[in-house]
């Protein structure tokens, strides 16, 4: 199969997949106590396969290996693609597929910890990617709005912005919550209870059960059994932590005077002194938004860490905080603070970068500009920058974010310059100017910003901020609901 080829079978079945999904999740809206019995034979389709290469194809992970050592260019080039997905159907169908123990790699995380990340073998992401694609749209027809990540059509901002509407709304108090080592310890028999709620089908339950019990092979070469969590990395993993922490979600709504409660109720509790409350969930990050008190705050907590062990599941005690949002919290990255609008008497809550993320990324530039080896051109460096530059200042532009913006592009000009004058020790600091000087926005009359032929060292203080628009409950779902 050629290039032309291959991509007009994926275009065909992408449309056919689509239609399955919106079918499912149609079914699964419809019906909120229906078990879905046959779906082992939509997940060994050959579209849904030929979908699910695709996506692991163009993922960025597609090259790195598992234990087996193949990515998905040496499969495509040594097997073929229609060869290794018909053969992949084949070991689906008469049950001799197997998945195999992920490979470990440890991350450094920013607080000096690492994080397990698990790489599957190509062949089990692809069959991942495949349950994902059936699984994905009945789940999601359960979920609810208070949870963002790793939802199609939902992102950080939702959540951030819905933050903000709440406590810009009397919900001043707020349990920051941290859940110790989540995707590591989420018990494989209560997940699967849950999951049980929806699937019927025994063949696939056995292969969800059997990702979740896959061997892990650390970096010290030793196979260890993987009793509890969904290993980080698997593309299953999202799904089925998010299936997990729905019970969060749920105590939540149902929680007196949470989101299932209609407005007369919620004024009726206002009034005798009882609190209302609201969740925003991304992955393992929650806030829990209290309008009543701070013993209110506690009680929850309390609650909350009571229906997570149910999961198997931990609350820190030292990392989960009850804060009031005069004193702020930090969210996904965001400082959200209520304090006064300079030049009048009104507070309002503002989203700005934390000091956690500046401290990142002006961390990140300082490493790229030490690395870079000073025989290396100007641009070399430039295009190591550059994206790590514009992807941060794209996720902090939506807030007040424009002071940071100008002291990050400061502190990029001096990080540069500084590598220049390695680069040079001996030219002077005006032949530097005349030799990378170009227009910016630093600074004065005589001013300048290191330029190449090629391209311009990208200037946060030249971006603008917007305001991100609260969605609500008006997020739409990729699979339309009518028939």
């Amino acid at each position: 199969m050629n290039t032309d080829e291959l991509e007009s079978a994926v275009y065909a079945a992408e449309r056919k997949v689509l239609k399955i999904q919106g079918k499912l999740h149609r079914w699964a809206s419809d019906d909120p106590h229906r078990v879905f019995g046959d779906l082992f034979n939509l997940v060994a389709d050959p579209d849904v396969l030929m979908v699910a290469w695709d996506r692991e194809r163009s993922n960025k992970g597609a090259k790195t290996a598992g234990v087996d050592g193949r990515t998905a260019v040496s499969v495509a080039q040594r097997i073929g693609v229609e060869e290794f997905l018909d053969g992949l159907r084949s070991s689906l169908k008469d049950r001799s597929f197997r998945p195999l123990p992920v490979r470990e790699r440890m991350i450094p995380k920013a607080n000096g910890k690492l994080r397990r990340l698990g790489i599957a073998t190509i062949a089990d992401r692809v069959v991942q990617a495949a349950l994902k694609l059936v699984l994905e749209p009945i789940f999601e027809a359960d979920f609810l709005p208070c949870s963002y990540g790793f939802r199609p059509k939902r992102r950080a901002h939702d959540a951030v912005a819905e933050v903000r509407h709440f406590t810009s709304h009397s919900y001043e108090w707020i349990v920051e919550g941290d859940i110790k080592a989540c995707f590591d310890e989420i018990s494989h028999s209560a997940l699967l209870d849950r999951v049980r709620l929806r699937v019927g089908d025994k063949r696939v339950l056995a292969l969800v059960k059997a990702f979740l019990k896959a061997g892990i092979l650390g970096e010290d070469r030793v196979l260890r059994e993987n009793n509890a969590g969904t290993p980080q990395g698997s593309i299953l993993s999202p799904l089925m932590s998010n299936v997990a922490l729905s019970v969060l979600d749920e105590f939540i709504a149902w929680h007196p005077g949470g989101p299932g409660s209609d407005k007369v109720e919620r004024e009726r509790r206002r009034r005798r002194g009882l609190p209302n409350i609201r969740l925003v969930r991304f992955a393992d990050d929650w806030t829990l938004m209290v309008h009543g008190t701070r013993t209110d705050a506690e009680t929850l907590r309390g609650q909350i860490a009571v229906v997570l062990s149910t999961m198997g599941l931990r609350l820190s005690e030292e990392k989960t905080l009850i804060t009031h949002i005069d004193e702020g919290l930090d969210f996904l990255g965001w400082r959200i603070q209520r304090h006064r609008k300079p030049g009048t008497s009104k507070q309002y809550v503002y989203t700005y970068p934390a000091r956690k993320a500046v401290t990142a990324v002006t961390g990140k530039v300082k490493t790229i500009c030490r690395r870079m080896d000073t025989g290396q051109p100007l641009d070399a460096l430039l295009r190591q920058l550059n994206p790590a530059l514009q992807g941060w200042c794209a996720y902090f532009r939506p807030g007040v974010s424009s002071a940071t913006f100008s002291y990050l592009g400061h502190y990029t000009w001096h990080q540069v310059t500084r590598w220049l004058r390695r680069k040079h020790p001996r030219t002077t600091w005006k032949d530097l100017r005349s030799q990378y000087a170009g227009s910016g926005n630093h600074g004065g009359n005589n001013s300048w910003w290191p330029t190449t032929e090629e391209r311009q060292l990208f200037n946060p203080a030249k971006v603008g901020t917007t305001r991100y628009r609260y969605r609500g409950t008006a997020i739409p779902t990729p699979w339309p609901i009518a028939p």
